[in-house]
């Protein structure tokens, strides 16, 4: 089903591809050709850890919110081939990036392609039995809400699932003052955006807070040393460091940081990648589900 439906409204926006409004922050890592690269190596170096024990049953309704250019998509699709997934972003470019990144990676994947904004899902009521939220909660003025609004389209019974990082859990050697500063202006930019770069170690209450039962959240520890130089490329450096990296102009321009400051900064963030150096990092996966009544 490969489909897509396109909404009238603009408003606010989805997640991971926010594009600013009343109820999201702006999305703080931009929209450019090097940022879906990137997202794109994070979604590749992080399948096993993230995706490990989500498969959705054939024939089950499976909606992504705020699939932003498809980099989870694929894993998505790829785990639960029987599926019937819809993918939904505010942004129609984004969109067209996931289909094509689908269409490369998934031949014959069927997926439903929804132009919308995650607030006014142009779904009926109870209409899926799954919903997979994947970094897009960090970057939303009113999380709670968004929760709340999303319960409306998952059955009674269904699943929700939610992943989120904390980059105030990442831990690096050597370890670096000036690495940590970076990482603090980055948390500091997504917090003048409306969002929350920290906002994994609060999973549960929030989903709680929303109204789903039987909340689960587990801890999912990136770790990556010398011993894996392929994991340490993939992810210290084309995911992690290249996320801090891509937001130096706006610290700079923001008066967080001078250049010279940033640079040190990102340089040692490049120094945990090599042979002696290691950074470990924990996401967050929780599942909850939307109780009867």
């Amino acid at each position: 089903m490969e489909t897509t439906t396109t909404t009238p409204h603009g408003g606010t926006a989805s997640g991971a591809t926010g594009t600013g409004g009343t109820e999201t922050g702006g999305y703080v890592h931009g929209y450019s050709g090097r940022e879906a690269r990137r997202l794109g190596d994070q979604a590749d170096a992080l399948a096993d850890l993230l995706h490990g024990g989500t498969s959705y049953p054939a024939g089950s309704r499976v909606l992504e919110v705020g699939c932003g250019v498809g980099s989870q998509t694929v894993h998505l699709v790829s785990r639960s081939p029987g599926a019937e997934v819809t993918a939904a972003d505010v942004s129609g470019e984004s969109l067209a990036r996931a289909r094509a990144r689908v269409a490369a990676s998934c031949p014959g994947a069927r997926v439903a392609w929804v132009n919308a904004d995650l607030h006014d899902l142009p779904f009926a009521d109870d209409e899926f039995d799954h919903l997979f939220v994947c970094f897009v909660l960090e970057h939303l003025t009113d999380p709670h809400a968004a929760l709340v609004a999303l319960r409306r389209v998952l059955r009674p019974g269904g699943t929700l699932t939610v992943i989120e990082g904390d980059h105030g859990s990442a831990f690096l050697h050597p370890d670096s003052a000036d690495a940590r500063a970076a990482i603090g202006h980055l948390v500091a930019l997504q917090a003048a955006g409306g969002g929350d770069a920290l906002i994994g170690r609060r999973l549960r209450p929030l989903l709680a807070g929303a109204g789903y039962g039987g909340v689960t959240v587990s801890p999912r520890t990136m770790y990556a040393d010398g011993s894996r130089p392929d994991l340490a490329r993939a992810f210290t450096l084309d995911t992690f460091t290249a996320m801090v990296e891509g937001v130096g102009d706006e610290a700079v321009a923001a008066g967080l940081s001078t250049s010279a400051d940033w640079d040190r900064g990102v340089a040692a963030l490049h120094r945990a990648a090599e042979p002696d150096g290691t950074l470990c990092y924990t996401f967050f996966k929780a599942v909850a589900v939307n109780p009867p009544g």
